[in-house]
């Protein structure tokens, strides 16, 4: 079984309901076992200002399918929640599910990046993360507690149930 991080976004309609409901969704996914999952986050988007803020979360998941199969299952759960893919690549969505980490793999491939490009420097990724794999150390060998120390919080708060 592959260890793989998923980052969870939402900022249209229910957003934290959405979230949940991806989480249960990623959890009955064929060969796949949710291990974990962090606590929900309100932070600012990023792009364009005038849009809602965003609910974000990561899970853990373990899996049998390969990335880019689990990028297909990804892809299906972010239309089933009404996910529009538009040119607006920094707009509004009600669903959106980031591979972070597979195990220890790193790919470069025209439709997933593994690590996923830029979670290193955004808070609402790396907080969720450390707070579900403290200890966690990334292919390219650096420490999580590292990079958390030197992100920037930037108005992110963990939401109250």
């Amino acid at each position: 079984m592959n260890q793989v991080y998923i980052g969870l976004g939402s900022n249209l309609g229910q957003s934290a309901k959405q979230i949940q409901a991806a989480c249960h969704s990623l959890a009955s996914l064929s060969e796949t076992k949710l291990i974990r999952c962090s606590s929900l986050y309100q932070s600012l988007p990023m792009g364009p200002q005038d849009q809602p803020n965003y609910v974000n979360a990561v899970v853990l998941i373990e899996t049998e399918l390969s990335p880019e199969n689990l990028l297909q299952q990804t892809q299906q759960i972010e239309s089933q929640h009404g996910r529009v893919r538009k040119s607006n690549r920094w707009g509004p969505r009600t669903l959106d599910l980031d591979i972070l980490l597979y195990g220890q793999q790193q790919l470069d491939k025209e439709q997933l990046t593994i690590p996923h490009i830029g979670m290193k420097q955004r808070e609402f990724v790396l907080y969720p993360l450390f707070e579900i794999a403290p200890e966690l150390i990334l292919p390219c060998g650096e420490k999580l507690s590292d990079l958390v120390l030197t992100c920037p919080i930037n108005g992110l708060q963990i939401m109250s149930d």
